[in-house]
């Protein structure tokens, strides 16, 4: 049968979710704490692999097994053997044809950013910090200009290994509450440090350094080495996975909040 499960972490102690030789990966942890509970060896696809010191406050994966378990003991049975950094959230048997990573019709991020002048000391590693004030107002209306389908290619990293540089971006908000600034992105996809580099290019905007119109001139470029510096990745999260309704698999975005 094929499992999905959904699953948190703080990111700030793994480098990235992906298994890796000589790293630690998250994928690695969960692997190998439902195959104590599988008692053989599991293999999981994830929705969307994040990268170093970048949280998920819903990621989803799947796997496949023959062992009978209810969802209550995947859940509670793989968290006795994860790091307190790691949690399984819930647990379905699903079709044979999902698929955690292409059944996934969008994903949401949200990049939270603390604007004061003072560095963070409890949410260190939490949240990105940018001392000088942030327009939150003049961002949210500079990012409305890469809504839509878009070549990206200003907003990749230069690794990046996606054959295609065009995204569809559904939606791009930015609010502010107290000193928390709160950047979320809605797409059908995201390409490597897309999120990130988009907040780097918005905080260009809104602390009067670029003005919006600059956002345009990035986007038409197509060249990564005009589009600014990419922000740091302790602020960024996977909220929100979304799937076909007939797939059983409905969840609400988990919104981080400080």
């Amino acid at each position: 049968m094929r499992i999905a499960m959904g699953v948190e972490y703080d990111g700030s102690v793994f480098s990235g979710w992906q298994s890796q030789k000589h790293a630690r990966g998250v994928q690695s942890d969960v692997e190998a704490s439902l195959a104590r509970v599988a008692d053989h060896p599991v293999h999981v696809v994830c929705a969307g692999r994040t990268d170093a010191g970048v949280h998920a406050t819903q990621q989803v994966i799947h796997f496949d097994t023959d062992a009978v378990r209810t969802p209550r003991s995947w859940v509670l049975g793989g968290n006795t053997k994860l790091p307190p950094q790691v949690s399984l959230l819930w647990a379905r048997e699903v079709d044979e044809s999902f698929s955690a990573r292409f059944s996934a019709r969008s994903r949401r991020y949200r990049y939270v950013i603390l604007n004061r002048w003072v560095r963070p000391g409890v949410l260190q590693q939490r949240v990105s910090w940018h001392h000088r004030p942030l327009n939150a107002d003049l961002m949210h209306e500079a990012g409305q200009r890469l809504v839509g389908e878009q070549d990206f290619s200003s907003f990749r990293a230069l690794a990046c290994q996606a054959k295609s540089p065009v995204r569809t971006l559904k939606s791009l908000t930015v609010t502010r509450r107290g000193e928390f600034i709160y950047l979320d992105v809605h797409a059908n996809a995201f390409l490597h440090h897309m999120v990130r580099n988009i907040a780097g290019v918005l905080m260009s905007v809104g602390d009067g350094d670029r003005p919006a119109e600059w956002v345009s001139e990035v986007l038409n470029a197509r060249d990564r080495t005009l589009g600014g510096v990419t922000a740091p990745p302790y602020g960024l999260y996977l909220v929100h996975v979304e799937y076909e309704p007939q797939t059983g698999v409905l969840l609400e975005p988990v919104l981080p909040q400080f």
